[in-house]
Order: C-alpha cells, then structure tokens, then sequence
C-alpha cells in the first residue's frame, strides 16, 4: 500500500481530497468535526516534512452551482484553529485565483479549494476538469475514505495525471488496513452484528460475511423481513414484503455453513412512529394489529450481549432500533455496551461508520471501542467485495 510515509515532501505541494463534509447549524457552525480531525495526521506529516497542502472537499449536496450554504469558507477558522496555521482560501476550485493562491503558497502553507461539487464536472468524473485541479499541486494524496465509492474527477480520475506520485494519507490507510484485519484475519468468534432498516441494504455483505464469521446478529428494520418469512405476525411493522424467500435463502445458507443466524425474539413496540407514542413489549412474533416494533427487546438484549462477549472479533453495521428517540434507544445502547466489554477484554472491534457510528458517538463511547469508520457508504462496498475506485486509483 502507498502511504504517505514513503515520500519525504520537503519543497512539495500536496494536493489532497479529504472528507470535510461536516455537519453546519443554521449560523455556519460546525456542529461535529470529527472529519476534519481525522485528516489531521496526514496533514501534520507534510507540513512536518517541510510541504505545503492544498486541500479539496465537497460540502453537502449543492444542485445548482455555488450556494452560501455548501461554502467551505465556513470552515476556515475551525481548520487554521486546527492545523496551527491561518488557513488561506480560494474562492473557487479551478481558476485564476486557485491558480495563483496554489503558486504561492509558501512552504509550511494550507490553500482549502471552495467546494468541488459546485462543479457538475467533479461527480462526472471529469477529465478537463480533474486535470485543471492536478495542475496545482506536485503529489496527489488521497484522505477520503468517505468518498472512495465515488469514481468523481478528484476521488478517482486525477490520480491519472500523477502517476507516480500518488498515495494514500493515514486515514484511508487506517480504514483499509482495519477492513482487512476483519476481513481477511478475524481471530475467532467472529460476529459480525447487522441493523438497519432493510434487508436488501445489507443482503450482499450478509451474503459474503456468512463465508468469514460465526455468528451473524440481526437488528433493526429488517428484523421484521426475517420474522414475516417464518411466518411470524409482525403488526405494522417495517417489511420488505418481496424479500421474504430471500430471507428465507439467507436462513437456510446460514444453516448450511455453521453460522449461527440470531434473528430477535422481542421488541419494544409502540401504536406510532413517535417518540409520544404509547409503548409495550412482544414477542416477535405476536405482535399487535396496527402496533410496530421499534427496537429489540429485553430477552434478544441478553441474548446478544451474550454472543458479543464472547467474540474476539466484532463487525457492526447498523442499529438496532430507532435509536435517535430515547424510547427505542436502549437495544442500541446495550449492543454498544456489550461491544465495549467485548473490546476491553482483548476483542478486536469495528464500527462500520454511517448510523453505527453516529449511536457510539451519542453514547458517548468512540474512544472504547478499537475502530470507528468514517465510511458508511464505502466501508460497506469495500467489505462486499467491491472496488473502491477512489482506492483502485491509487494502487494502479
């Protein structure tokens, strides 16, 4: 893998994509800025070296060009408070003024380029328009696992015009290493823990993971998928009612393996999706007409806790109730306890970024935990077995 650590940049411009597509209040302030810390090694390595660093990101999802919304002039002061230094800004991603600033920025200096997405040429994966960014710098660094699944101009195609003098920064070394380690040299139990709400989300991963785990703990929406299709009564319920034999498939490829699928057995319900809403518990299969399960109940707690414990190893992605409503967080809650207890007894674990990530993050249990992504969208295609272009980029 090329990293950073194999170029000494003393006297280089680095050009890197980083992930600064943080959250903004209604005033411009950043409200997590867990991005912009997480590229902070890299660019401490090159300034150290004696480089400068031009730095490009996106910013939100601006449909019809520049908007004071998605402007990442925002974010300059939080990155001079940073970086240590008072962080220049270019008021555009190409042109004269980019050009110029990138030119003169002295040793020691950081250039941030105004939003890449203010472009339509940069999710186009533009080739004119990858080029006119490559033009200002010397060595191509890419930061930004988050967008590694995306094959934009400044992700993917301008590692093109520096063939050799591409690399990875130490975020998405981080992130590739880690997704191999459970890949590829899980120590045993393995138990890879699977929310959210559709069972068509994550089938390809369920897929590929019954191969390389022990254990495979289903949560969240699609829990009610899998009890439907062993012919459960699941109230109004979310369901995925043309995904029931596939449910149905995975059960059966489970048995076939030696994997131990655990489906939930209980729910904490409610007569509304609400935090207001009237609440009870079931057993899944038995609940209610016009009543829904909205987390995992007590008896599926204990008994995935108890797996959990036991893992050396652990994967999860996604949650295993409405955790953002504080009446159907505590299944989330416990899992990420149990994992914890796991993690702190010698367990390896990974959280898969995305709402996984988010539910560590409001428990307020980030740094306990052995790795939390900062790909949601590119972890997951990375661990189904897809090429990441942004990563292919870098090692062609």
């Amino acid at each position: 893998m090329k990293t950073i650590d194999d170029i000494n940049f003393s006297g280089k411009k680095a050009l890197i994509r980083v992930d600064f597509n943080v959250p903004l209040d209604a005033n411009y302030h950043i409200t997590d800025d867990k991005r912009m810390t997480a590229a902070m090694p890299t660019l401490k390595k090159i300034l150290k070296d004696g480089g400068s660093v031009i730095l490009m990101s996106h910013l939100g999802r601006p449909k019809d060009g520049p908007t004071e919304k998605y402007s990442l002039k925002h974010i300059v002061p939080h990155l001079s408070e940073l970086t240590g230094t008072k962080v220049e800004f270019a008021d555009d991603c190409i042109g004269e003024e980019a050009k110029e600033k990138a030119a003169n920025l002295p040793i020691g200096g950081v250039l941030l380029l105004e939003n890449l997405r203010f472009y339509k040429e940069e999710e186009k994966g533009d080739k004119d328009f990858a080029q006119k960014l490559a033009s200002l710098g010397d060595v191509y660094v890419n930061d930004a696992f988050g967008t590694a699944h995306r094959a934009h101009a400044s992700t993917a195609v301008i590692a093109d015009y520096f063939p050799n003098a591409k690399y990875f920064g130490y975020l998405m070394g981080a992130e590739l290493s880690n997704a191999e380690k459970v890949l590829n040299a899980p120590e045993r139990p393995f138990t890879a823990i699977m929310g959210g709400a559709k069972v068509s989300d994550k089938i390809l991963l369920i897929e590929r993971l019954m191969d390389k785990v022990d254990n495979i703990l289903i949560g969240g929406g699609m829990t009610y998928t899998f009890v439907k299709a062993n012919g459960g009564k699941i109230g109004k319920s979310l369901v995925e009612d043309d995904k029931l034999d596939l449910a149905k498939e995975l059960i059966k490829k489970a048995n076939e393996k030696g994997v131990k699928l655990l489906i939930p057995t209980d729910s904490v319900i409610a007569d509304a999706f609400s935090n207001d809403a009237e609440t009870g518990n079931a057993y899944n299969d038995h609940i209610k007409d016009n009543w829904m399960g909205l987390d995992i109940g007590e008896d599926t707690i204990k008994k995935f806790s108890e797996v959990i414990k036991k893992s050396k190893t652990i994967l999860w992605n996604g949650p295993m109730g409405v955790f953002e409503m504080s009446k159907f967080e505590n299944g989330t809650k416990a899992v990420a306890n149990a994992v914890v207890e796991a993690t702190k007894n010698g367990a390896f674990s990974l959280i898969g970024g995305g709402d996984s990530a988010a539910a560590v993050a409001k428990f307020g249990l980030e740094d306990e935990v052995s790795y939390v992504s900062t790909g949601g969208g590119a972890l997951l295609e990375y661990m189904e077995g897809k090429e990441l272009p942004g990563v292919k980029a870098i090692l062609d």
